[in-house]
């Protein structure tokens, strides 16, 4: 019996075809999910870059292992986040350099064979862009700035190729989010570099487009983080158009930009710069500052600036008024600086004095709207029971303590009103209005103190303090039932009080 023919080996050809024949792999990362919770769980929810770049591993080995000479602390002081997370890829996947010299191994199409490799060009970019953000939000000189575009550079670099093998091996949404994040990455460089404002802006218009599609599907986490992204790269556009178009941005816009997150550290010392530019340029303009139907002459030009600091609006926000503190703070000084330095000359005296008291009065003012912002915040922690927050509620002896300080407030600001010899219509006015308050605030605390006493289990004296507090609501009304004149004070407030009391 013969013996069959030996097979001929395949040919060239159809080795090729049954290469074609095995399906190509795709990979699958959510990069702005992988992205946010990098950033947040590592020192970014704070805006601490460094402790991005420094954070300690979630695993680390026993490193007396691996060099028993050094101590751990050593390598502790020297691991970086994102250099650790690089490290234990390139250990799973055998991806070393060599052992004491370095050997450069580039990864290109043919070495992704594990979506781990992709995590390893993503995490170098973090890594590159942490560290120019860290240079950045430290206020580099002209020396460190070079170093931080540097930093930069590399970032656009590593997020390039992210992108490029994202769309050769990676899924359409994986491709589409890696676009998007190297768009991202080169706006910023060009952001900073400030020679292409309007290749910087067709860049994150971009990222836009992409992340409005995306937070079009999926799940309700992913919605919302995409939203997320495009409320911070908004105000990049509008930067930048506004950049290109030459108009000049308005205060009130500006700080709309101040707002919290990596995005934002982008631009502050602009904003900054912006915003210092358009005061001197109003400050040049401003030559009087009223207050009550009173005008007061401003000759010094950093009073000027200091007081327009303040004209942003104040829109419930504690840090704003922090801010406002601030500048009134630093007018007051510039004037008591003018009033040392202006002598004998009464006419110029009286013009300073009055304009300390307008300042002073203000200050007052804001001081009262500050902690009517604490009573509501802390009014609505009042009701509320320990939920699965394990939320911290007020107590009604919290409530009493800020009713005694807007008491001590609305009587510091009518003894000031009323320390001139001659008031006008106005003044006189303000006064009535903030003496009513000032009885709405003695019936709040009152009302809460008898909380407290309530809570305690003292029913009698509890209800003698609710009795006082609407005998001194019902006085309060009556006032204002027969001022002569028309109080800016809304009578709800009376009556919401009196309902608290019943």
């Amino acid at each position: 019996m013969s013996k069959p023919a030996d097979q001929p080996p395949p040919s060239d050809m159809e080795v090729d075809a049954a290469a074609e024949e095995k399906p190509l792999v795709r990979f699958s990362i959510n990069v702005l999910e992988l992205m946010r919770e990098a950033q947040m769980q590592h020192g970014l929810r704070h805006g601490d870059y460094t402790r991005y770049r420094c954070a300690l591993p979630d695993f680390l080995p026993d490193l007396s292992t691996i060099c028993p000479l050094r101590p751990p602390v050593m390598f502790m002081t020297c691991r970086r986040y994102c250099t650790a997370r690089l490290r234990r890829l390139y250990k799973s996947l055998k991806f070393l350099h060599g052992r004491g010299k370095y050997t450069k191994r580039n990864i290109t199409e043919s070495t992704v064979t594990d979506v781990r490799f992709l995590h390893i060009v993503f995490y170098m970019a973090e890594r590159a862009w942490s560290h120019a953000m860290e240079k950045k939000t430290a206020g580099p000189n002209a020396q460190q700035r070079i170093y931080m575009l540097g930093r930069f550079r590399k970032a656009v670099k590593w997020a390039t190729l992210f992108s490029h093998l994202c769309s050769l091996k990676g899924d359409s949404r994986t491709s589409l989010e890696a676009e998007a994040y190297a768009s991202y990455m080169k706006g910023t460089l060009l952001f900073e570099q400030e020679k292409n404002i309007e290749a910087a802006m067709t860049n994150f218009k971009n990222t836009r487009a992409v992340y409005e599609e995306l937070g079009k599907y999926g799940s309700i986490e992913n919605q919302l983080l995409c939203r997320q992204r495009i409320e911070e790269v908004e105000p990049m556009i509008g930067f930048c158009s506004r950049k290109l178009g030459g108009s000049a941005l308005q205060a009130h816009e500006l700080l709309d930009l101040e707002k919290e997150g990596p995005a934002y550290d982008l631009f502050k010392a602009k904003i900054e710069a912006v915003l210092s530019e358009t005061r001197s340029q109003q400050a040049a303009s401003m030559t009087e500052f009223s207050w009550l139907g009173r005008r007061f002459p401003i000759t010094n030009a950093k009073t000027r600036v200091s007081i327009l600091k303040e004209s942003v609006p104040a829109d419930k926000k504690l840090g704003i008024f922090d801010k406002i503190f601030s500048a009134y703070h630093d007018a007051r000084s510039c004037i008591r600086n003018d009033l040392a330095s202006a002598g004998n000359a009464e006419n110029i005296r009286d013009e300073l004095n009055g304009l300390d008291k307008a300042v002073s009065a203000v200050l007052g003012f804001r001081t009262i709207e500050r902690n009517q912002l604490l009573v509501s915040i802390a009014k609505s922690k009042f009701t509320k029971h320990r939920d699965e927050k394990n939320e911290k509620i007020t107590k009604p002896e919290e409530l009493v303590r800020l009713y005694d300080l807007l008491i001590q407030n609305t009587t510091d600001l009518t003894d000031l009103i009323s320390s001139g010899r001659d008031k006008n219509k106005e003044e006189n006015t303000f006064i009535q209005e903030y003496e009513l308050k000032s009885l709405a605030f003695r019936a709040e605390r009152c009302f809460y103190l008898a909380k407290s006493y309530s809570s305690a289990g003292k029913r009698a004296e509890a209800y003698a303090l609710f009795c006082h507090a609407r005998s001194i609501t019902d006085s309060a009304l009556q006032q204002l039932t027969n001022s002569p004149d028309k109080v800016l004070l809304n009578p709800t407030f009376f009556l919401l009080i009196t309902c608290h009391v019943i």
